[in-house]
């Protein structure tokens, strides 16, 4: 065959048609490749080998090892993700990747995908970059390759400003790779770090996390966990034995609940995975993509406007008796639909999220419920880093103030109520958000100042008729004062009383403080809603400036 006769720029095109025909033409004649020979794959053997590797890197471990993660009411990795996400969404990477090491009989085992399925998905049609770890593949353990996985889809994250999700599996670093593995582990939490404040990032915790495991989720900025199935520690119940000689069970030690109510290290608890993933996607819609976007805004017609008339009347007239303040916040959000942020931990102090309008909010708010509210060490810490979290990620602050200060005893002290105290004062001053506050009873001492106070620039402060803004208590100020008057008093206790009652008259109201400006206004507790609707549409364009530095110390 000749293809030398055609000439001119249409000529060339006859001949590369002519010669693609012949060419196919030859393929087909030799059984689909004209250059097979003996031990050459056909295309269509190749494309067999694709689906094959496919098909393999979906059950890596095997259908028993899958049969076994759900005995133990597990889903696979890779269930987790689909259902997690968008339908049809997710877009896998690095399927085919496996280990590098060959000690310890590790180059007998080789499983496509390393043990951790990456990639990229929708979620609300939102961009997220995610991870989900296989413990069916040697124990969901990292090493070189797992690890370098995960940094991808974190690098991608950081570049294409979308959030980062985790679902977390893992018995910790692999110990037959060694430091390769530690490295790999100190790879991943450089990133969350670089990622901090600039794409939300949230960790599930779906099965048992152990020593470097834990240390990523701790970094990011919310975990979940799920009763029953997950657990997080350190060390584990043996090597806590051996070392201590103290016994405690897996669940006890680093259980969903054990995390909710005592250490504080889980946020949100799911009761089985289904809620896991029900949650996570309540929790996301709350977020932006990254710390220059706001959060998406949905479409309300629960009237901004609205009147609340049941809050006329929560506040006792007793200012001894508490009330819960769970209503004042479902009366004033968006349908009463608020998100609480570890509900179980440091219950004196409430955080969550809300809407106003079709807006996301914070909402932070002392809770009379709990030890009347008073902010002690741990409701400190719980309450600032919610702040900074919302401030980092352009999420408006509401606050609700009903603090009779900061709480006393040795416990408190040695605990360092000083600086964890200070912790709180300084994420209020240093946001530049939106920041809204309104006193709905007590605003006591230094918890006044730190209760996002026009004093630290809060840009909109509003109380109800029923706050008492002052140093301290009626009681507790009389007994000060006049001490010397009610020891010299032949009935003490009506002395004190009518010291009381005439302290109150001069004092325990929000109208010094509205006086001076320190309060903008004192509305009905049944406007509230609107009052806040009002205030965070003046401020929708709000820009914080403050002064150029690398960025402040907060306290220890």
């Amino acid at each position: 065959m000749t293809y030398l006769s055609a000439c001119g720029r249409r000529g060339r095109f006859v001949i590369l048609r002519q010669a693609q025909d012949d060419i196919r033409q030859a393929q087909d004649d030799t059984g689909g490749d004209s250059c097979k020979g003996d031990g050459v794959k056909s295309r269509a053997e190749k494309y067999e080998e694709l689906e094959a590797k496919r098909a393999e890197s979906a059950i890596p471990a095997g259908p028993e090892a899958l049969a076994r993660q759900h005995a133990r009411g597990k889903r696979s990795a890779r269930e987790r993700v689909e259902a997690l996400v968008d339908e049809d969404s997710f877009v896998e990477f690095d399927r085919f990747v496996i280990h590098r090491a060959n000690a310890f009989g590790l180059d007998e085992k080789e499983f496509l995908g390393d043990g951790v399925i990456t990639g990229r998905a929708t979620i609300d049609g939102r961009q997220v970059f995610l991870f989900s770890q296989d413990f069916s593949v040697l124990g969901g353990s990292l090493g070189e390759a797992f690890a370098e996985k995960i940094c991808k889809v974190m690098d991608l994250a950081i570049r294409t400003g979308s959030p980062m999700i985790g679902i977390n599996d893992s018995g910790g670093a692999r110990i037959q790779e060694g430091v390769v593995s530690l490295g790999g582990y100190a790879e991943i939490f450089w990133r969350n770090v670089a990622a901090s404040g600039v794409v939300p990032q949230i960790s599930l915790i779906a099965g048992p996390c152990a020593g470097g495991a834990v240390y990523s989720p701790a970094i990011t900025d919310f975990i979940i966990m799920t009763e029953k199935i997950s657990q997080m520690f350190i060390t584990g119940p043996e090597i806590i034995k051996t070392v201590t000689g103290e016994e405690v069970t897996f669940e006890e030690l680093g259980g969903a609940l054990t995390h909710a109510t005592r250490s504080g290290v889980a946020h949100l608890v799911a009761e089985d995975e289904e809620n896991l993933f029900e949650v996570t996607r309540d929790l996301f819609s709350f977020l932006p993509q990254n710390n220059s976007e706001a959060p998406p805004e949905y479409a309300c017609d629960d009237d901004p406007h609205r009147m609340v008339a049941q809050l006329d009347e929560l506040v006792p007239d007793s200012p001894n008796k508490p009330y819960d303040m769970r209503e004042v916040i479902e009366g004033i959000v968006d349908y009463g639909d608020f998100l609480e942020i570890q509900p179980l931990f440091a219950q004196n102090i409430i955080c969550g999220f809300g809407r106003i309008n079709g807006r996301a909010v914070g909402i932070v708010g002392n809770q009379p419920n709990v030890l009347a509210g008073v902010l002690d060490t741990r409701s400190s810490v719980k309450a600032a880093r919610f702040v900074r979290f919302c401030d980092a990620f352009n999420i408006p602050l509401i606050t609700f103030v009903d603090v009779p200060g900061f709480l006393p005893g040795t416990d408190q002290e040695y605990g360092g109520i000083i600086l964890q105290g200070a912790k709180l004062l300084y994420a209020f001053a240093e946001a530049t958000v939106p920041k809204i506050t309104v006193i709905t009873r007590k605003a006591y001492g230094g918890a006044y100042d730190v209760m996002a106070s026009k004093h630290i620039r809060a840009d909109v402060n509003l109380a109800w008729p029923t706050a008492e803004i002052a140093v301290m208590g009626a009681e507790s100020a009389v007994k000060t004062i006049f001490r010397r008057e009610i020891a010299a008093a032949p009935d003490k206790e009506a002395k004190t009383a009518e010291l009381i009652g005439e302290y109150n008259e001069r004092f325990a109201h929000p109208y010094i403080a509205a006086a001076r400006g320190y309060v903008d206004d004192v509305i009905e507790a049944r406007k509230t809603r609107s009052a806040i609707a009002t205030a965070l549409e003046m401020l929708r364009d709000k820009r914080g400036e403050t002064p150029q530095r690398k960025h402040g110390n907060i306290p220890l």
